[in-house]
């Protein structure tokens, strides 16, 4: 700490030497600059090779469809495009799936769906323990 010992009506006053602090500063500086490349993360994934085939293969002709859970703007429930009331969707889906080998429920929702609709819908099948699966493509009408 320094003193500036100027004219004036105090005299002496007091004034911060800021080497130090500035010395400090840089070489924090220059240590996040060296550190920092060193903390990059890379992770290596493997994917699959893109099929020169355009159309997926078909499905065995004994396939069951798949199971799929709509819901539409005016908050209208569908189970295979079979409209069921929101009561007992989850009674329906249980049963259908109890019939099946593969235990598993197709979700989709409208464009124009709010998300906290879809969300509710959503719960309600998991709610009876049944596993969802959301669709990444619109259904062919």
């Amino acid at each position: 700490m320094a003193f500036d010992v100027g004219g004036g009506k105090g005299g002496l006053r007091p004034t911060m030497n800021v080497t130090p602090l500035v010395d400090v500063v840089l070489v924090l500086l220059i240590i996040f600059m060296v550190v920092t490349p060193l903390l990059t993360k890379q992770m290596w994934m493997n994917v699959p090779a893109k099929s020169d085939k355009q159309d997926p293969p078909p499905p065995p002709p004994d396939a069951l469809p798949p199971v799929v859970l709509t819901v539409d703007r005016a908050g209208v429930l569908r189970i295979n495009r079979e409209e069921v009331p929101r009561e007992q969707v989850v009674a329906r889906l249980q049963r259908m799936l109890n019939a099946r080998p593969d235990k598993i429920v197709f979700f989709d929702a409208s464009d124009d769906v709010p998300y906290g609709a879809a969300m509710d819908v959503l719960d309600l099948a998991r709610g009876g323990d049944i596993t969802v699966g959301v669709l990444p493509e619109k259904l062919a009408d």
